[in-house]
């Protein structure tokens, strides 16, 4: 089994089982090809308070062939008589608007995130200097492409939407070969997903399987499956929002609002303090409450001094925190008494 890297750091944040939840809010194609909707989308974002925003990197031609028919999902949402490459290239971005893409998340104090569909927008995210990659599940079971991203030595976010567990361990094998720095999302491929089709269950199977970095990229409805991913173990996840679903467009149905975003990020930080630390052991209020409500050895009856003490002789009351707990009731038992009790003396005092 191949060892990956635990501790991750991208733009100065840490990605690991105790650090808080990497979140990526996915920006995608929701844009629609107009940049001062990117900015907004980037706004959006670093206010939810989210730590990442994504955007989506290709050259049309170098990513599908013109006569491709559209997804059926893509269908739904845009023009049904439009071909999956003419969608594209509406949604299309050129590098220079990377470049401000990227200048502005710096700007916004959020980290600038992009998923790159094919070895010429590779080429140019490397240019401009991008801290780390998404994969997206398109391109799982493309293992060329697998590794020249591998080899950028980047850390990789890899999604596994579409595939079987062969080929997950297939692609993880080849990024691993090369570079340490993987998260491995589980992810269900459609937009929107059925609640039946989460299957955050695979997340386990990840964990057993693979000693890496798991996360979550998800697409059912609203805030719908991500949280539930948190105490499974997830440190990644990933939603898309838009700044309206009724917009024109693939993703925006499957998305999230500004507000929901915001809930979003706001139930996950919840559910990390929920979960708190892992040793069992009183907390701070517990220990106040501790001593009003749990009890302590007194005499049930008279007991007199120099007298063997017998079980029957002694109770556990509240006593406001002073005497033997009753969890040394054995050591109490058989002794020889020190004093003379009255009932309801408190033992030891």
């Amino acid at each position: 089994m191949i060892s990956f890297s635990r501790n991750i750091t991208v733009s100065g944040r840490t990605i690991s089982a105790g650090s808080p939840v990497f979140i990526i809010a996915e920006a995608g194609v929701n844009h629609g090809g107009n940049m001062d909707v990117a900015r907004q989308l980037i706004d959006i974002a670093a206010e939810s308070g989210a730590d990442a925003v994504k955007f989506q990197a290709f050259r049309t031609e170098s990513l599908i062939l013109r006569n491709v028919d559209k997804a059926p999902y893509q269908q739904n949402t845009t023009e049904a008589k439009e071909s999956q490459y003419d969608m594209l290239k509406k949604l299309e971005l050129k590098r220079f608007q990377y470049v401000e893409l990227k200048e502005y998340c710096a700007k916004r104090n959020i980290l600038f995130l992009i998923t790159p569909f094919d070895e010429d927008s590779l080429k140019e995210l490397e240019e401009i200097g991008v801290e780390a990659y998404k994969i997206a599940s398109t391109d799982t079971t493309n293992l060329p492409f697998l590794k020249k991203v591998a080899q950028t030595g980047k850390p990789v976010f890899f999604s596994t939407g579409m595939s079987y567990m062969d080929e997950v361990k297939t692609a993880v094998e080849e990024i691993g070969r090369i570079n340490p720095q993987l998260v491995i999302l589980h992810c269900t491929a459609n937009y929107p997903i059925r609640n039946d089709e989460v299957n955050l269950n695979v997340i386990n199977t990840f964990r057993k399987e693979f000693d890496a970095l798991i996360g979550y990229s998800d697409h059912s409805v609203g805030i719908g499956a991500a949280p539930y991913a948190v105490p499974m173990g997830a440190v990644v996840l990933e939603k898309h929002f838009t700044l309206d679903k009724s917009l024109e467009g693939p993703d925006h149905l499957a998305s999230l609002d500004p507000v929901e975003l915001r809930e979003f990020v706001a139930q996950v930080r919840n559910i990390e303090v929920y979960l708190g630390i892992s040793e069992k052991k009183p907390t701070e209020s517990e220990m106040l409450t501790r001593k009003s409500l749990q009890k302590c050895l007194v005499a049930k009856k008279a007991i007199k001094k120099g007298e063997v003490i017998t079980e029957d002789a002694i109770v556990a009351k509240r006593t406001g925190g002073k005497g033997i707990s009753p969890m040394r009731y054995k050591e109490v038992v058989g002794s020889v008494s020190p004093a003379d009790y009255k009932e309801d003396d408190i033992i030891g005092e």
